[in-house]
């Protein structure tokens, strides 16, 4: 164990690792090397979130709120290539609305926050090694986006993947890149401390960071949470939305009975024997929107009594150090979760916001659905339903999982602001105008077909 860690810290330190990182990859590697670090929550050990308070039902004084948001830093996960859609650039690129990607949509946010607020509100960007160039070319077109001498972005940590029969940093000489990981958005506590981040915002007077995935455009600034926030003297919120069926698979929070310490649960804490309990929305009826809200002040006294180490559970994450040569070496990267650290919190709490504050895009079926008439963008740049209800989306695998694929077979996105569902199976072109009404099923034709433009469905 002694050897592998030698090495894989005297990698880190070469390729100018934090000292902090360098600590907390120590730390999860000796967990690993003793085979603990994961463990179950016991459903008798916790009780269910049932009445956290409703963004809806709070009351903030106007002027309370704005002064709240004077202090407020926004910060973005783009770590993010979206492999899971062929991508191999930072997925915030993909357009979104038009020609608008989503960083454009995220920095229109923030930037009508400011005319309309005045505050100051910091947008920074959390890069990996992989998303950061592209990122900050695109972002050169927007000048005045730094506040305060402070930087648009700062990068995430990094660490060396390990093999997973000997835990030594393993070695790709096809690839050196592939050498090396992120590890998980839990680094973010890391990374503020590390590269300094945290002390120049305390320094000028920033007090709250406001943090969210860079594909989620729902979780746009907003003054009344930033109000109740600072109001409520909690080091740590989370946004939470009401549980649906479609929702059984993310974490959930809970009570510890033991203290009363509010904890985030996922499937991969949970006994097998008990996931009828984790996946019932009724016993636990809300999940985590990864949607934060962070007191830099008690975060740097924190880091500084664990000494940068906040201790958050371990995810162990299995995978060839080539992801796409699954015969590869088999390597295991450590990573953890943001949305743990209310765990580590005294005093954390957690606010129930409307849906619309979640509207992340992982799979090319809510890409199709944020590109369609069934969203518009509101006065604020946030991304809204148009539609009561937003239809179900689901295409075929074969065609159109990958980017490149879905954007040959959908040249004109069609109109779903009619539509229940849109189910496609086989390969369909959608090469003009198609307005999808009530329930649409396309059958598989056996051979590549195009839709014929007019109305689709019921």
């Amino acid at each position: 164990m002694t050897n592998g860690l030698d090495r894989a810290r005297t990698k880190m330190q070469d390729a100018g690792a934090s000292g902090a990182a360098i600590d907390v990859f120590s730390h999860y590697y000796r967990l690993v090397a003793e085979g603990s670090g994961g463990f179950y929550i016991e459903e008798d050990s916790i009780d269910p979130l049932l009445e956290p308070p409703q963004l809806a039902s709070v009351q903030v004084d106007a002027d309370a709120a704005r002064e709240a948001l004077e202090k407020t830093v926004i910060i973005k996960l783009n770590g993010g290539l979206g492999t899971s859609m062929g991508l191999d650039g930072p997925k915030t690129l993909l357009p979104v609305r038009g020609d608008m990607t989503f960083l454009d949509v995220l920095v229109e946010q923030v930037l009508r926050a400011r005319r309309e607020t005045g505050a100051r509100l910091p947008l920074l960007f959390m890069n990996s090694f992989r998303t950061r160039e592209a990122t900050l070319a695109h972002l050169e077109r927007y000048p005045d986006l730094a506040v305060d001498g402070l930087p648009v972005d700062f990068l995430q940590g990094f660490e060396p993947k390990l093999t997973a029969d000997t835990l030594e940093p393993v070695e790709w000489p096809a690839d050196p890149d592939l050498e090396w990981c992120p590890p998980g958005h839990g680094d973010i506590y890391t990374s503020l401390v590390g590269t300094g981040l945290l002390d120049a915002l305390l320094e000028r007077g920033f007090r709250y960071v406001s943090i969210a995935n860079g594909d989620n455009l729902g979780a746009g600034p907003n003054a009344t949470l930033a109000g109740w926030f600072a109001a409520s003297g909690a080091p740590y919120a989370a946004e939470v939305c009401t549980r649906t069926a479609n929702d059984r698979k993310g974490g959930h929070l809970a009570v510890r009975k033991a203290d009363g310490q509010l904890i985030l649960r996922d499937t991969a804490q949970t006994r097998p024997e008990e996931m009828d309990y984790f996946t019932d929305e009724h016993r636990h009826p809300y999940f985590h929107a990864n949607n934060l809200w962070v007191d830099l002040a008690a975060l740097k006294n924190l880091m500084e009594e664990r000494k940068n180490v906040l201790g958050l559970p371990l995810i162990r994450n299995e995978k060839t150090v080539d992801p796409s040569d699954k015969a590869s070496t088999p390597v295991i990267q450590l990573e953890t979760a943001m949305g743990a650290a209310i765990e580590v919190f005294p005093g954390a709490q957690a606010i129930a916001v409307p849906r619309d504050r979640f509207l992340p895009v992982k799979t090319t079926n809510e890409l199709l659905l944020v590109r369609s008439d069934a969203f518009e963008l509101d006065a604020d740049a946030r991304l809204v339903a148009a539609v009561e209800k937003l239809p179900t989306v689901s295409l075929d695998k074969r065609h159109y999982t990958l980017l490149p694929d879905f954007d040959a077979r959908v040249q004109v996105v069609p109109s779903l602001v009619g539509a229940s569902s849109l189910t496609v199976e086989g390969d369909w072109t959608f090469a003009s105008e198609v307005t999808v009404v009530g329930d649409a099923h396309l059958e598989d034709a056996g051979a590549p077909a195009t839709v014929p433009g007019g109305v689709l469905g019921d």
